[in-house]
C-alpha cells in the first residue's frame, strides 16, 4: 500500500485534506465517499529518504512499529480500552465509534472511523484493520484474527497491549543509552569544526607572521586543517554518498547478508543484538503460541520481524524443520546463533507441551540480559569517549600552544 495525499470538499462546502494509506487512487476516493467528502484531489505521496534510519536500521534496535503520525503508545491505550469495553459486553461498532470519538490523535481516529465503517459494512474486524498496514501490523493482525476466530477477542487484545508495552520498554531502554554518546560524539564533531575551520587558522597566520619553522606537531594539524577547510563540501558530500550507499547496499539480499553478519561478530554490539533479538522472538512467539496462532504461522510472523537477515533465515529453517515433523529447538541448535539455554529450554517446553509458557519466561530472562548488557554497554562507552575527547582536543590545543612555548624560550 501506498500513502495518497487528498483534497475533498464535504456537502456542506467545507475543503478538506489529509492522507490515506491505500492500494489505489480509486480505493482512497471510495473510502472518502463513505464519509461524504467528494475529493477533489488524490496524488501519491513520495517518501523521503531519511538518513537516520541508516543507524536504525543497521543496529536492528527497532522493535515493531506503527504508521506515520500515530505513536505506539495511542495503539497501546486504543487496544487496552478497546479490551476492556469489549469484555463490558459492548457492540464491537460502538466502541470504535466512541474510542474514535474521544481519540486525542487525528490520524488515529480518522483510522478508527474507516475501520468503523468497513465492519458496519460486514467486514470482519481483523480485515477492516488489514487495510491500515502502517499502522497494524502482522503481529497484530494475526493476534485479532486469532481472537476473533476463538471468540476471546477481549482477552487477546489485552494479551496484545501487553506485549507492545513491553517491547516499548526495551526500545525505550536501548535508545536511552544511546542518548550519553550521541551527545557525546555531535559535541565532539562540533568542537573538532569549530577548531579546524575558525580557530586553528588564526594560529597558523599568527604563526606565519613569527617566521622560522613550526613544529612538527603543529604543522601536521594546520596541514589537516588547511585540507578541511578546503575540501570541507566534498567531505561532507563524500559522508553523504558512504551513507546513501551503504543504506542501499543493505536493502539488497546480498548487502544485508553481509552487514547483519559483521554485526552479530562485533565486540560489545553483538551481544546487545542477540539479547534483545532473543528477548523480541520469543515474546513474540510466546504471545502468538498462546492465543491460538499456529505455530507455523507464528514462526513465518516472527522470521519477518526479527530484524536481523541471519536470525530471519535461522527461523525459517526452524519453520521448514517443524513443518518436516521435527522440532523447532532443533535447527535452533545447529545454527549456533541463540544461546544453548535458550534452545535446551525451548526443547523442554516442546516436550511438555508448554512452549508458550517456556517461551514467556525466556523472554522475561532476557529482557534483564538486556537491562545488563545496556547498563555494561554504557559504562564501558563513557570512560572511552572522555579519553577520546581528551586525547583529540588536547593534542589540537598543544599543538597549537608549541610555537609559542618555543617562542618563550628564545626569547627567555
Amino acid at each position: 500500500m501506498d500513502t495518497f495525499q487528498w483534497k475533498g470538499r464535504t456537502r456542506q462546502g467545507a475543503i478538506e485534506r489529509g492522507e490515506l494509506a491505500a492500494g489505489s487512487r480509486e480505493e482512497v476516493i471510495s473510502l472518502l465517499r463513505k464519509e461524504n467528502i467528494f475529493a477533489t484531489s488524490v496524488e501519491r505521496k513520495s517518501a523521503p529518504f531519511d538518513l537516520t534510519s541508516l543507524f536504525t536500521d543497521t543496529f536492528k534496535l527497532k522493535m515493531p512499529r506503527f504508521g506515520s503520525g500515530i505513536p505506539e503508545k495511542d495503539i497501546v491505550v486504543f487496544t487496552r480500552q478497546f479490551a476492556t469495553m469489549i469484555d463490558a459486553g459492548l457492540p464491537l461498532v460502538q466502541c470504535l465509534e466512541i474510542l474514535a470519538t474521544q481519540s486525542k490523535n487525528p490520524a488515529l481516529a480518522k483510522v478508527l472511523t474507516q475501520v468503523q465503517a468497513d465492519v458496519e459494512g460486514g467486514t470482519t474486524y481483523t480485515d477492516a484493520l488489514r487495510k491500515h498496514p502502517k499502522v497494524f501490523d502482522e503481529l497484530y493482525l494475526s493476534m485479532v484474527s486469532a481472537g476473533e476466530i476463538g471468540g476471546i477477542l477481549d482477552t487477546i487484545l489485552s494479551r496484545l497491549s501487553t506485549h507492545i508495552e513491553k517491547s516499548m520498554k526495551i526500545k525505550k531502554k536501548i535508545r536511552g543509552a544511546m542518548v550519553y554518546p550521541g551527545i557525546t560524539v555531535s559535541v565532539a564533531v562540533i568542537v573538532m569544526g569549530v577548531l579546524l575551520v575558525f580557530v586553528i587558522p588564526t594560529f597558523a597566520k599568527m604563526f606565519t607572521g613569527m617566521g622560522g619553522s613550526l613544529p612538527f606537531l603543529t604543522q601536521i594539524v594546520i596541514d589537516i586543517s588547511n585540507f578541511f577547510k578546503d575540501n570541507i563540501l566534498l567531505i561532507m558530500g563524500g559522508m553523504g554518498g558512504v551513507g546513501f550507499g551503504t543504506n542501499k547496499y543493505y536493502q539488497t539480499e546480498k548487502g544485508r547478508l553481509q552487514i547483519d553478519r559483521m554485526l552479530l561478530k562485533m565486540p560489545i554490539v553483538s551481544d546487545l543484538i542477540t539479547k534483545t533479538s532473543v528477548a523480541k522472538f520469543t515474546r513474540t512467539l510466546g504471545t502468538l503460541i498462546g492465543s491460538g496462532v499456529p505455530i507455523l504461522e507464528g514462526l513465518g510472523i516472527v522470521a519477518k520481524t526479527s530484524g536481523n537477515k541471519i536470525i530471519e533465515n535461522a527461523l525459517v529453517r526452524a519453520r521448514q524443520s517443524i513443518s518436516e515433523g521435527k522440532p523447532i529447538s532443533e535447527p535452533l541448535g545447529e545454527d549456533k546463533i541463540f544461546p544453548p539455554m535458550v534452545v535446551q529450554m525451548i526443547a523442554v517446553g516442546e516436550t511438555t507441551g508448554a512452549l508458550d509458557a517456556m517461551l514467556a519466561k525466556i523472554a522475561d530472562f532476557y529482557d534483564d540480559e538486556v537491562d545488563a548488557s545496556v547498563a555494561n554497554m554504557t559504562a564501558m562507552l563513557e570512560p572511552g569517549l572522555m579519553i577520546f575527547l581528551g586525547v583529540t582536543i588536547g593534542t589540537v590545543v598543544i599543538a597549537m600552544y608549541l610555537p609559542i612555548f618555543n617562542l618563550a624560550s628564545v626569547v627567555g
